[in-house]
């Protein structure tokens, strides 16, 4: 096939595929990591429940170290800090896939959790040492600060463990993806059982309950407002419910005394409810493994992953070589096209081939040069650019003499469509997500 024809040949499979999966496709329905509201009510309520009466503000130390592991996207990805010095720099698009490296990176990992756990619980027993000698009480012994950090830290991990995308525990030496598949990245339920449980353990005073309710109130409009996915009926009378439980505050008070025993009920609430949600996994695995065995063979890759706003569902998706398919759907992988491959080896295209785990590209060649999307197909088959997916622009190179179609970076000879001599050299793609262009290199 000559380079005119391949390239209408791109062009009309590119958009036949976009317009038959955009009416199958389920859509944008699994995103990154558990939510950092989530991590934030389970935080405070663990460590309330792990060192309250020994630790002072243990709920607020917990809600902070709860998310310690999400600060590496503030304060390692590229372009998140300004030099306070000097002359400002020229401004300078930030690289279009930075975050695809930086997500669930080594502060996600085994060694980076025990450096977190270490390093906080130095800083959060330096700052209660310091207040207990200014006010001349007693100070929070060390090991209950560790415990409570060590607890928080661990909880966050263990969350995002649970999701669609996982952890890799094991960098910096191993770079796979570990994930239970259990519980949806955006769960309701993790925000609606903690939030009463720390609401009943609060003091009696309108400053608590103000707050409470104010995140009670974003709780509602999230669940009920958000509009995209629509989450189930009994999942919006759960909602509810905590609403009644809030609303019952006064009545229901723990109080300062026992706030400890209400944040382990809601925990346990929690542990229940994701035990339920590992059961129902555990089936649906097994049927979706079985089924991308019988499709694709026993190389098959599968997943049998929660839906948002409806727990103990599962969306099974299912990949061939060559293939990715779900409920209803089917997209093909492209992966061995050469515009794909020239693709996959820049470094925005490792960027999200060592995230997608189920890797999908497109190619369009309507145009002057040929457009490459790499998408993960869990998040989004097709349709416009998001989290997980790029675009990397090729050129499309010129066709030169059988004797230019060496290893080497230039040659002579006519180029195609012209009866003239110019020098033919390899091109270099441009990559874009959104609106925001960055150079990058060929292989």
């Amino acid at each position: 096939m000559d380079a005119a024809s391949e390239a209408e040949w791109s062009a009309l499979t590119y958009a036949h595929h976009r317009t038959a999966a955009s009416a199958a496709a389920p859509g944008a329905t699994f995103i990154g990591r558990m939510d950092n509201l989530a991590q934030t009510l389970v935080g405070a309520a663990l460590g309330r429940a792990v060192a309250d009466r020994k630790v002072p503000g243990a709920a607020l130390l917990g809600a902070l170290a709860g998310n310690a592991p999400d600060w590496q996207e503030l304060l390692c990805s590229p372009g998140a800090l300004v030099p306070r010095f000097g002359p400002p720099p020229p401004p300078q698009p930030p690289p279009p896939t930075s975050y695809l490296l930086y997500q669930g990176g080594i502060t996600h990992s085994l060694l980076g959790a025990v450096a977190e756990m270490a390093a906080l619980s130095a800083l959060a027993g330096l700052v209660l040492h310091w207040h207990a000698r200014r006010t001349g009480t007693r100070p929070a012994p060390w090991r209950w600060i560790a415990a409570l950090v060590a607890a928080t830290v661990a909880g966050h991990l263990w969350l995002d463990w649970q999701g669609s995308y996982g952890v890799r525990p094991l960098l910096p030496w191993n770079t796979r993806w570990y994930s239970a598949d259990w519980i949806a990245i955006v769960d309701p339920f993790f925000w609606i059982v903690p939030l009463p449980a720390l609401a009943w353990g609060a003091r009696r005073h309108w400053l608590p309950a103000l707050g409470y309710i104010v995140t009670l109130l974003g709780v509602i409009a999230l669940v009920v407002w958000a509009g995209h996915p629509t989450p189930a009926a009994w999942v919006l009378l759960g909602v509810l419910g905590g609403v009644t439980c809030v609303a019952g505050w006064m009545r229901h008070w723990f109080g300062v005394a026992r706030r400890r025993e209400a944040a382990a009920y809601a925990l346990l609430v929690l542990a229940a409810y994701v035990g339920a949600n590992a059961a129902v996994s555990v089936w649906g695995k097994a049927s979706v493994r079985a089924t991308a065995i019988r499709r694709f063979g026993p190389e098959a890759q599968w997943a049998a992953l929660a839906v948002v706003g409806h727990p103990f569902r599962r969306e099974p998706i299912y990949a061939g070589a060559d293939t990715v398919a779900g409920r209803g759907w089917a997209v093909p992988r492209h992966l061995t096209h050469p515009a794909v491959v020239r693709a996959l080896a820049t470094p925005e295209g490792r960027s999200i081939a060592q995230l997608a785990r189920f890797l999908a590209a497109e190619v369009d060649s309507s145009g002057s040069g040929q457009r490459v999307y790499l998408r993960d197909a869990r998040d989004h088959t097709v349709g416009p650019l998001e989290w997980a997916a790029v675009e990397v622009r090729l050129r499309r190179p010129r066709l030169c003499p059988p004797i230019c179609r060496t290893r080497s970076r230039a040659c002579s000879g006519p180029r195609f469509g012209s009866t003239g001599s110019r020098r033919c050299r390899r091109s270099a793609p441009s990559t874009r997500r959104g609106t925001g262009f960055s150079s990058g290199t060929s292989p």
